[in-house]
């Protein structure tokens, strides 16, 4: 066996998923409340962007989402005189986080329409704009609800970081198919690629939990 030449690029490709999976989560983040708030909007043309947007990448795959934005994008840009390309790196964490956004979105957007319909009467007895409604009343009390969601979501996000191997990206996925490929070795390659998977989706589920009882609890203290 060559473990020990194995774990040395295995754990630079983990840093590589890690990164791409935490730029992934926060730029998704802010894609999932601008479009999911931006779907209950009353402009027509916020409202009709945000429902396009979550759609078109609910409605297609990551995969080709990836690849149009690496490859697709710059032809499309020559023909219009326009430099387009997008550095490797840039590409996968915005078709990771567009993608996971479109998903997000829409559990926002759900949330809010959870809150119970007496808060939004209350906020409207107190003369609150539509803004002030939904930064000091919706939201303070859907996010704990958003928060399940999003856990899994977060996870999601973690595997399919996978993909981005496929623009030559070297997370852990790529380290691992190249390693197959020089030392012929696939059981023992993607079992520890398995593990150390399993091990970065248990700190994350922690991270998100812990993140969870944060956010009840601070809506327990706000009440």
């Amino acid at each position: 066996m060559h473990w020990s030449s194995y774990l040395e690029p295995l754990a630079h490709g983990a840093w590589v998923t890690i990164q791409f999976t935490v730029y992934s989560i926060l730029f998704g983040t802010v894609c999932s409340f601008a479009f999911g708030i931006g779907k209950l909007s009353k402009n027509w043309f916020i409202r009709w962007f945000s429902i396009v947007y979550i759609e078109i990448f609910r409605g297609t795959s990551l995969l080709v989402q990836l690849f149009w934005l690496f490859f697709a994008l710059p032809i499309a840009g020559d023909m219009v005189g326009l430099d387009l390309r997008l550095p490797p790196p840039v590409a996968g964490v915005l078709a990771l986080s567009l993608n996971l956004g479109a998903y997000g979105a829409e559990v926002v957007r759900g949330a809010i329409q959870s809150v119970n319909p007496s808060q939004y009467e209350a906020a409207k007895a107190l003369n609150f704009s539509s803004s002030q409604t939904v930064w000091r009343v919706a939201l303070p009390q859907a996010i704990p609800e958003m928060m399940p969601s999003f856990s899994n979501l977060a996870i999601a996000a973690l595997k399919d970081t996978s993909l981005v191997s496929l623009i030559t990206l070297t997370d852990l996925t790529f380290a691992a198919e190249q390693l197959r490929n020089f030392y012929q070795d696939s059981t023992s390659i993607y079992t520890i690629v398995l593990l150390m998977y399993f091990g970065m989706a248990i700190v994350l589920s922690v991270i998100m939990r812990v993140l969870e009882f944060s956010v009840t609890r601070w809506r327990g203290v706000r009440r």
